[in-house]
């Protein structure tokens, strides 16, 4: 039984979705992979860091942060900073779930490079980092015999980049088409049922989809950070946001709505990369799709991906893009291939 002590970078919806599997999933991992996994520090801005050599208990964890502090947990050692506990913890990966960042990717690129330099595996659900430095990243975990694993960058825990890197990258990637949103699919989804856009947005606010400042989502950021990160990752791009022609959904009517639906066709915003001639075309934008299209009638919240490859043809993965449980569950999934891969 190999058993991975693990320290926490964040502990929000993604860090305490990932305990809560640790605690559910537990017996399951020992028999099916022959792991365990345990957390033995845990950081965050504002809720304290803890740290424990014999490990922490997950449900203790969880009960401490709804008190909104972890500092009572029972522990050797409270309020290390990021850098103390990278410095000083006795751990072999580093699980990243801090804020993201798209202009600058700090802090967390320099917690990622401390964490390889000091000798620790990564998983990061930050898009951030992967948006905007994966080659540096990548080639300082490929230069120390470490692994860098990101699969919540893309679409929670559907396993939207495991599919491409390993699955179907020997079957020749040529394209790449996807859902990458949950907020904007859910308010094309309102509208075509006949909600103006501005009351589509304000429910998909009032049911968390959306924040307060939409920006991201439906200006189609938040989509090209996808998309570059795909590029990047499978296909060595080595393009930033900035080169991802990008377009949202805020200028989509009514009345465009109802055009598409007359038509048979239904708006979707679609990231979307292309190998052309040997280069790399990378885009967000809102499409009319025929219906007769998987991407069309994938609805509501959720997201999906359709890879177009030289062997197999078209390849469409749907799931869930967001949510406490399903991103930890990518936490889950990078561990795995980490155990599968350097254990």
């Amino acid at each position: 039984m190999k058993n991975y002590r693990l320290l926490l970078v964040g502990f929000g919806n993604v860090g305490q979705g990932f305990a809560q599997l640790l605690i559910d999933r537990k017996d399951a991992l020992a028999a099916d992979f022959g792991c365990s996994f345990t957390i033995v520090g845990v950081t965050t801005r504002s809720r304290g860091s803890v740290y424990a050599t014999d490990g922490l208990d997950p449900q203790a964890l969880l009960d401490a942060v709804q008190s909104g502090i972890l500092n009572g947990v029972d522990c050797d050692h409270t309020g290390w900073s990021v850098e103390d506990m990278l410095a000083n913890a006795e751990a072999d990966i580093m699980v990243e779930t801090s804020y993201t960042n798209l202009e600058t990717a700090e802090p967390a690129s320099s917690y990622i490079r401390q964490a390889l330099q000091n000798g620790m595996h990564v998983s990061t659900a930050n898009k951030g980092p992967v948006a905007l430095n994966y080659a540096e990243l990548a080639g300082l975990a490929n230069e120390k015999g470490l692994q860098l694993q990101a699969e919540g960058t893309v679409m929670s825990g559907t396993p939207a980049v495991a599919l491409g890197l390993d699955q179907l990258k020997a079957a020749g990637v040529t394209q790449v088409k996807g859902i990458l949103n949950g907020t904007t699919n859910y308010i094309l989804t309102q509208m075509e049922d006949g909600m103006s856009y501005a009351d589509a947005l304000k429910v998909a606010q009032d049911l968390g989809y959306a924040e307060a400042d939409p920006a991201g989502d439906v200006e189609g950021h938040d989509a090209a950070g996808k998309v570059v990160i795909l590029a990047n990752m499978l296909l060595n791009a080595g393009i930033k946001p900035a080169d991802v022609a990008t377009d949202g959904i805020t200028n989509i009517s009514s009345a465009d709505v109802d055009a598409a639906k007359a038509a048979g066709e239904r708006w979707k915003l679609i990231g979307a990369i292309e190998v052309v001639d040997g280069a790399i075309k990378a885009s967000v934008s809102p499409q009319r799709l025929s219906t007769a299209h998987p991407l069309a009638n994938v609805m509501g919240a959720t997201n999906a991906i359709t890879y177009t490859t030289e062997a197999m043809g078209d390849v469409t993965l749907i799931g869930a893009g967001a949510g406490r449980v399903e991103t930890g569950y990518s936490i889950l999934q990078d561990l795995l291939a980490i155990h599968r891969l350097a254990g």
